[in-house]
């Protein structure tokens, strides 16, 4: 066995990975290589923000393997309620996929688990369950960041509106 099959072998997606899929491939594979972005951009620092200050009384980031989930509670009827806060509702579909990354990473571990998205400049909550169509579409999702990963170098660059406001920017536009 060569050591890029080992490493393809143990290399797991991540929330962030998930996240970056429905937005950017490019930052899928800068992220994936630890290229990281630019941590005094003005949207992090106010992702970074949100994350500390809405919902202080609730558990946070608690790491799950590869994961890290935003906050996780009992849930009444048994099992937990994993949410994941957001800033805005703009990349809702990254958000949800997200999340339902999460809950599956639970499920494996015989968790039972409902998601809630929650975007609090908007006062917003949305409940998500893991589906078989859901499943689907993380498998797929899955499969292709391991091939985007797994390039030799990043995909070329696409200008989107997403640009304007990232943090790598300066990666693709400088």
């Amino acid at each position: 066995m060569t050591d890029e099959t080992r490493e393809r072998m143990t290399l797991s997606v991540n929330g962030t990975m998930m996240w970056y899929y429905y937005i950017c491939h490019r930052q899928v594979w800068l992220t994936a290589h630890h290229i990281t972005p630019d941590s005094d951009d003005p949207n992090i620092q106010l992702g970074r923000h949100i994350s500390e200050q809405a919902y202080s009384r609730e558990r946070k980031e608690i790491s799950l393997g590869h994961v890290k989930l935003d906050i996780i509670r009992r849930a009444a009827g048994g099992g937990v309620v994993v949410a994941e806060v957001k800033k805005s509702s703009r990349y809702l579909r990254s958000a949800r996929m997200q999340l339902l990354l999460y809950l599956e990473e639970l499920e494996k571990r015989g968790v039972p688990a409902v998601g809630e998205l929650r975007i609090p400049e908007e006062r917003r909550r949305q409940t998500v369950r893991l589906e078989e169509a859901e499943r689907q579409e993380l498998d797929r999702a899955k499969r292709d960041i391991l091939r985007i990963v797994y390039l030799s170098k990043p995909p070329e660059p696409v200008k989107i509106p997403w640009c304007r406001g990232c943090a790598y920017r300066e990666f693709c536009w400088a």
